[in-house]
């Protein structure tokens, strides 16, 4: 059983910056390919970003529309951890964030929540306008 624990969210004004992060636990020293997801109020949960286990860093990481040049998924294999660095937010980034885990062994990581077996609590992130 893999748990998940996200750190790093928070109220910010429009035009500023969060790093969220999620922490892996309870499996073996093997990599995951990790998404991020989130829900606003009355919306469905929407795909992010996603990061490829076989991303050493992120460098191969791969972004919905609404966020490309804004957030940067990286993840640091050895502390199995993944970071989300959101910068120039936007009132309409406001939502539940959600990092997942998907345990098989596809090499790519999907943007659709049915891809992810494993997911974390959820970080309120509020964005004031």
């Amino acid at each position: 059983q893999v748990q998940l624990v996200e750190l790093g969210g928070g109220l910010v004004q429009a035009g500023g910056s969060l790093t969220l992060s999620c922490t892996t636990s309870g499996h073996t020293s093997r990599t995951y390919n990790m998404g991020w997801f989130r829900q606003a109020p009355g919306k469905e949960r929407e795909f992010v970003a996603a990061i490829p286990s076989i991303s050493q860093r992120g460098e191969l990481a791969k972004y919905t529309d609404s966020v490309k040049g804004r957030f940067t998924s990286s993840r640091d294999n050895a502390k199995n951890t993944v970071y989300l660095r959101m910068t120039s937010l936007k009132p309409e980034d406001t939502a539940v964030y959600y990092c997942a885990v998907d345990s098989s062994f596809t090499i790519r990581a999907g943007s659709s929540p049915q891809e992810y077996d494993y997911w974390g609590q959820g970080t309120q992130v509020t964005v004031s306008s």
